[in-house]
């Protein structure tokens, strides 16, 4: 729109320059004596007129475009300074979270080294099932069996559900018949 109205401008300024050195021209003939024929004499003062009138028409056109582009330009300056600003903030969030981004790689490394001994000494199979239900799961594959409820999805379970999972050895692996996580049982499943 600045740029528009700039161009606006400059064509308006040229019509003025145009008409003005038109009326130095004609003015300047007449002054000099080169008109003499009274009747052209009578039409080039007509002339003048007309064009004095044209280049005050000129004139406020100019002063309404000049206006409109100071307007423009402040809005242009305004919009500027909220891009900066927002480029700033963008700049800022960037950062946090790239420090969050660091800090969430630290501790999934060092979640990972504690991981290594603690898998060791569980059996293959129920690990690939463990991280494969742990990838279907938005990384969840095992929940905790507290208060008669599976810690990931919830629900409660049954009595029947209950009374079935408390005949099980320890070391059997029991599955929450609603997700399908891993339960892990605990003194405070309410068995």
């Amino acid at each position: 729109m600045v740029d528009d109205l700039t161009a606006e401008q400059q064509k308006v300024d040229t019509d003025v320059e145009a008409v003005k050195a038109r009326r130095v021209r004609d003015r300047d003939r007449m002054d000099q004596g080169l008109i003499t024929n009274p009747k052209d004499l009578e039409r080039m003062q007509h002339e003048l007129e007309s064009l004095e009138r044209r280049i005050a028409s000129l004139e406020d056109d100019e002063l309404e475009v000049m206006e409109r582009l100071e307007e423009a330009q402040a809005e242009l300056t305004k919009l500027e300074g909220m891009v900066a600003e927002a480029e700033e903030q963008l700049a800022a969030l960037g950062e946090t979270r790239d420090e969050k981004v660091a800090s969430i790689d630290e501790q999934l490394a060092s979640v990972a080294a504690r991981r290594g001994p603690a898998v060791e000494e569980v059996p293959a199979d129920l690990l690939a099932l463990y991280d494969r239900l742990r990838d279907q799961k938005g990384g969840v594959g095992a929940a905790e069996l507290r208060a008669r409820q599976c810690g990931g999805c919830r629900l409660g379970l049954d009595a029947s559900e209950l009374t079935r999972i408390k005949g099980l050895a320890e070391d059997e692996v029991v599955r929450c018949e609603e997700c399908q996580r891993i339960l892990v049982r605990t003194s405070e499943s309410g068995l």
